[in-house]
């Protein structure tokens, strides 16, 4: 791996400059994160009910007390036999910080279409603690635009990321995203915010290390994104294949896109 090689005066200055680069963009993110809380809100008017491993929640029951739930919309339908690894890496980065989010009055929960034993197994496998719910039996993931029907998949009017779904999810009725809510102090509940696509990138706390080091994201691959090296962390060195959608395949599945 060649680099320009300078003294530590020339690196000092050309350090500074970059760095002047840097706090524009801080203050360039700071406005916009004002932005974001600026955005209206939406009063949630359905009553949505999930599935946990103990019985029923409603929407309301989710902040557990708080005013404010984080919401990470996990792309896993019914029977999905292929992990998304987007997904495992971004809940990756949760468990150390959840009672950190409590203290600040934030749930943090996800949501997956999966009926819940099939959620429970890969919890139970990947031995995450965040809460993780069902809405197998709620439109929950359809009203906000993760899930689609199989006539809007067939017809190509499915939309996702606010326009119609990208070529690469042709097929899929099921996507990720990420949802804000807050619920005032009268119970009622109001949508803040919601991202998609990319805008997931925002969690993923691990490409602010990757973005400092020498060889950056490295990915180089077919897909140009994280489908290149993630894996479920338990796979890493065990073989396998990433989807451009995502999706994980071990070295034993059998089915058509090892073809």
């Amino acid at each position: 791996m060649e680099h320009h090689i300078a003294t530590r005066d020339q690196w000092i200055a050309a350090r500074k400059l970059l760095l002047a680069k840097e706090k524009e963009h801080t203050s360039a993110r700071d406005e916009l994160n004002r932005q974001r809380r600026d955005l209206p809100w939406v009063r949630v008017e359905k009553e949505y009910v999930f599935d946990t491993a103990t019985g029923k929640i409603t929407l309301a029951e989710l902040f557990d007390g708080r005013s404010q739930l984080f919401v990470k919309h996990f792309m896993m339908g019914p029977g999905a036999a292929h992990q998304c690894v987007g997904c495992s890496l971004e809940v990756d980065h949760v468990d150390g910080l959840l009672e950190h989010l409590r203290n600040q009055d934030v749930t943090y929960a996800a949501v997956a279409r999966a009926p819940i034993e099939e959620i429970e197994a890969v919890r139970e496998r990947m031995g995450w603690r965040f809460p993780w719910v069902s809405s197998y039996h709620s439109d929950f993931n359809y009203d906000f635009n993760v899930s689609f029907t199989a006539e809007q998949v067939a017809s190509g009017h499915a939309l996702y990321n606010f326009e119609r779904a990208p070529e690469w999810a042709a097929g899929l009725e099921d996507l990720s995203g990420d949802s804000v809510f807050y619920k005032d102090e009268s119970g009622q509940i109001f949508h803040t915010y919601s991202t998609y696509g990319r805008g997931g990138e925002e969690f993923l706390g691990i490409y602010r290390y990757l973005d400092v080091m020498p060889k950056g994201r490295s990915e180089n691959g077919p897909y140009h994104s994280l489908g290149d090296w993630a894996r479920p962390r338990n796979m890493y060195g065990k073989g396998g294949i990433v989807e451009g959608n995502g999706r994980y395949h071990a070295p034993p599945c059998a089915c058509s896109i090892h073809g």
